[in-house]
């Protein structure tokens, strides 16, 4: 066998970091061995896997299937390790929680805290989704447990949800945009003149998700909520955004609420996993998440509004 997992998570990596040094450092190992690895791998498969003629290796049209198959490879090889923990002893060796960018990452960190007093074992690992990624991340096999995944569960993939909570949504602008002057509501022929912000949808397998945005309407498309939120402060474009997120900034002036002919409806959230898979930690997490009021209080800051709740 010429392929090993470990030369995969080695290709991954230079692949995620964008060179052999940034590599070396997330694999805690020193950049020689790095560079041996895909050495030996390309005398080992007769296949040259970078492109080496310019200041940077770039990975070739071989080396980028190899990375792309070898993700799901790695996939399975770390399903495969966590099902035969839990047969063990129930605990996953690690277990990945793909939080809406919604949901605002520091109110798990003290889920997180009560979680490492169990010592599990268990590694945790947070990443972030937008709109439809949630889901598209359980389907991928990116995370085991999906935390406010918007909208309506796709069909067909083995999925289990719970409606866990609803986040209303407010029409910003600038204090200087041409929109914050006019009368309101402000009508559809007004807003789609100017172009909107929209935070990407983070999809790799579904089709990708967008709300909010009016036909024929320019838009300024942007990776996440946070970059979407400062693009509007700055009069870059309109559009929706969380109403725990523009609160801080209607007092300051930064930002003001426009009231529209059709208001956006409120975002219905998510707790969702793979049907039939049942490791302890997750469901601990799962449970701690939809039981926990004091999270759910804590979804926006106490000078916001209090979210609406859902019965899940």
């Amino acid at each position: 066998m010429r392929l090993t997992l470990d030369a995969l998570e080695t290709l991954d990596a230079i692949d995620q970091q964008g060179s052999f040094a940034k590599a070396a450092e997330v694999l805690h190992r020193v950049p020689s061995a790095v560079t041996y690895t895909v050495q030996k791998l390309e005398s080992d498969l007769g296949v040259q896997l970078f492109d080496r003629s310019g200041k940077r290796a770039r990975l070739t049209e071989a080396g980028q299937a190899l990375v792309e198959r070898g993700r799901e490879l790695l996939r399975q090889a770390q399903s495969l390790e966590n099902c035969v923990k839990r047969v063990s002893n129930g605990w996953e060796t690690q277990l990945t929680l793909a939080v809406d960018e919604i949901i605002p990452l520091e109110l798990l960190f003290p889920l997180i805290a009560e979680f490492d007093a169990l010592v599990s074992g268990t590694r945790i690992r947070l990443t972030r989704e937008t709109f439809g990624g949630a889901w598209d991340a359980l389907i991928d096999r990116r995370a085991d447990l999906t935390i406010g995944a918007a909208g309506e569960m796709p069909q067909g993939y083995g999925l289990a949800s719970r409606r866990w909570c609803s986040v209303p949504f407010e029409f910003a602008v600038a204090r200087h945009h041409p929109l914050a002057d006019l009368p309101e509501p402000l009508q559809f022929e007004q807003i789609v003149r100017h172009r909107a912000v929209v935070a990407a949808d983070s999809s790799r397998k579904l089709a990708p998700r967008s709300t909010g945005i009016l036909d024929g309407q320019d838009t300024l498309i942007v990776p996440t909520l946070a970059a979407k939120l400062a693009a509007q402060i700055v009069g870059l474009g309109v559009g929706f955004l969380p109403e725990y997120m523009v609160a801080p900034h209607l007092g300051s002036g930064e930002l003001i609420r426009r009231e529209i002919e059709a208001p956006r409806a409120p975002a219905i959230l998510h707790v969702a996993w793979r049907a039939g898979e049942e490791g302890r930690a997750l469901a601990w997490f799962r449970q701690r998440v939809l039981g926990d009021a004091q999270l759910l209080r804590d979804l926006h800051a106490p000078e916001a509004h209090e979210p609406n709740l859902g019965t899940p």
